[in-house]
């Protein structure tokens, strides 16, 4: 047997070395890439707290101070391109969850981290998902492919409120790069969906909750990169049901500009989904378990009705 079919296979400990040599290798500096790989390494090692602080007294107890001092300036102040980091991340990941099957879904969220204080970048009060309310926190916006076996976060970019973006000596202060600007959640979902069409990720049926799907703009711009979706919408959210429509524009007087808006009026209304529902008879829905929770099997009732979404456009 020739040396390349006697080569054993990698331990798990080798396996990581070479998945961390791999992204730390495009930060494009010996020392940076050193302590990127101790930084991820020290995120695995056991201990609750992974503040820098802590994870270099575990990772190098006799130097801790320049343990510190490394892993705070790869952190914290050094400059690289996480778009790059994410795109070394996914050339080694997607490739293992495409054995088990193509991808599927691309999947929209937010991730809400609480915070104390209010330096740290994007902090403000808003809905925290963790906590089950609004307070205090900074929000996330991600874009994650998946199929049935694994998921993978391709995309991640921190919302940035209004507030943050229109005080100039905040951003100073912060580090903030004077080309970001105040894009709302769903305008930064948009473009990290468009940003994984042009690196030519397979990005499947998008997903996402109501936070995305109860808007118009989200929907039409999912579905002008030619993707399908599959969007969670309030109960509250106004739609026409089968066989009924909003009225035509006014019909031009001959001056002016012609009108284009869509109508309603007493006997022309939308429902609510809520409403909607609870008029369907018994026979349209079905019970329905689609996998295995904590606590057992995760079934509810579905009903399919096609509905047109109620909104002041022709493009609705």
């Amino acid at each position: 047997m020739d040396q390349e079919g006697a080569r054993q296979p990698l331990t798990g400990e080798a396996r990581l070395a070479a998945y961390l040599d791999a992204i730390a290798g495009v930060l494009g500096h010996a020392r940076r890439a050193a302590a990127a790989r101790a930084y991820c390494t020290g995120l695995l090692l056991p201990g609750e707290r992974k503040s820098i602080e802590p994870m270099a007294a575990r990772l190098d107890p006799a130097h801790v101070q320049a343990k510190h001092q490394a892993l705070h300036h790869v952190v914290a102040q050094a400059d690289w391109d996480d778009a790059v980091v994410l795109a070394a991340v996914r050339a080694q990941a997607l490739p293992a969850i495409e054995r088990q099957g193509p991808v599927l879904y691309g999947i929209v969220d937010d991730t809400s981290f609480p915070k104390h204080g209010t330096h740290s970048v994007g902090v403000a009060r808003q809905y925290c998902g963790p906590l089950g309310k609004p307070d205090n926190c900074q929000v996330a916006v991600s874009l994650s492919v998946a199929n049935d076996h694994a998921s993978l976060p391709i995309a991640d970019r921190l919302f940035l409120p209004e507030a943050w973006a229109n005080d100039p000596a905040r951003r100073a202060k912060a580090g903030v790069p004077v080309a970001i600007g105040f894009a709302s959640k769903t305008a930064i979902a948009l473009g990290q969906l468009h940003q994984a069409l042009a690196d030519g990720v397979p990005v499947g049926i998008v997903l996402g909750d109501p936070a995305y799907g109860d808007e118009t703009a989200f929907r039409v711009g999912v579905a002008e990169l030619s993707l399908r979706y599959m969007l969670g919408v309030r109960s509250g959210t106004s739609v026409w049901p089968p066989g009924h429509g909003p009225l035509p524009p006014v019909p031009w007087s001959g001056r002016g500009r012609p009108a284009i808006r869509l109508r309603r009026d007493a006997e022309h209304r939308p429902v609510t989904l809520k409403a909607l529902a609870c008029c369907l008879p018994a026979r349209a829905w079905r019970s329905v378990t689609w996998r295995v929770g904590t606590q057992g099997e995760l079934t509810s009732r579905f009903a399919a009705v096609r509905v047109r979404p109620w909104a002041f456009s022709p493009r609705a």
